[in-house]
């Protein structure tokens, strides 16, 4: 998917590919949903993980967030995510079994749910940890593009060695119809697109998913745990049942 239009048309793109989102994947999202809400019914954690780069920032943003579920345990690895070097998570996100020692250390159980964020969905560390959690016996949500798996040759070096992409592995799949190189934006007289759109996309599906899953929670009477902001008043004291529950169990709280 090629996507060139000109710098005035940034906002048009995202509100056009938000309401494509919206339209094509909501019962994808109420499938994800569904199993989010079982987790919290069934007290377990709902783990997050990004394949790299700036997938990690949505994991981030799904974590102890104002708003947000509170039993969201982010399988965040410092040396995957835009906090190090950036040529050498590059190179962490290419490494085959990386991704699986992360899934590994946070010890995933049968029947769980892990969310993988990853736009791309080819690249080793994605691919190793879905394997690892698909292996364990959990239940995994991707979001992903459709158009990188179908579209990067077969042979891209940025592809696991096993050529699958996380689509074939996820028990939900959420697309984000992210186009191949992200940006989409290109200017008169540069021949670099510029503006990506993954993230802005990415960040909804996420809050979608949590609204989703609390609607569920409450139409079943069950009332799931959502932080209050920590810098409102009052809001340190309102997260205190929270924080003393999840503590012993989210290694990042």
């Amino acid at each position: 998917m090629k996507m060139e239009h000109n710098d005035s048309d940034y906002l048009s793109q995202v509100i056009d590919l938000l309401r494509k989102v919206e339209k094509e994947q909501s019962a994808n999202i109420d499938k994800a949903a569904e199993l989010m809400a079982g987790a919290i019914e069934k007290d377990e954690l709902i783990h997050v993980y990004g394949g790299g780069g700036h997938t990690t920032l949505v994991m981030g943003e799904m974590f102890f967030r104002a708003g947000g579920l509170a039993n969201i345990n982010p399988i965040m690895e410092p040396g995957l995510s835009v906090f190090n070097q950036a040529l050498k998570y590059l190179e962490f996100e290419r490494t085959v079994n990386y991704g699986r020692s992360i899934v590994k250390y946070f010890r995933i159980q049968m029947g769980e749910v892990l969310i993988i964020f990853h736009n791309i969905g080819i690249n080793a560390a994605t691919i190793d940890a879905a394997m690892e959690a698909k292996e364990n016996g959990a239940k995994i949500i991707a979001v992903s593009s459709s158009f990188w798996q179908n579209e990067m040759p077969e042979d891209h070096f940025i592809r696991h060695p096993n050529k699958k992409n996380i689509f074939d592995l996820a028990d939900v799949c959420i697309d984000d119809y992210n186009p191949v190189g992200d940006a989409v934006i290109t200017v008169e007289g540069f021949d670099t697109p510029i503006a990506p759109i993954s993230n802005i996309i990415d960040f909804y599906i996420a809050h979608w998913l949590e609204i989703e899953t609390i609607k569920k929670c409450v139409a079943k009477g069950i009332k799931p745990p959502v932080w209050s902001s920590a810098n409102a008043p009052g809001g340190d004291e309102i997260n205190a049942k929270f924080v003393d529950k999840y503590l012993p169990r989210v290694k990042y709280l």
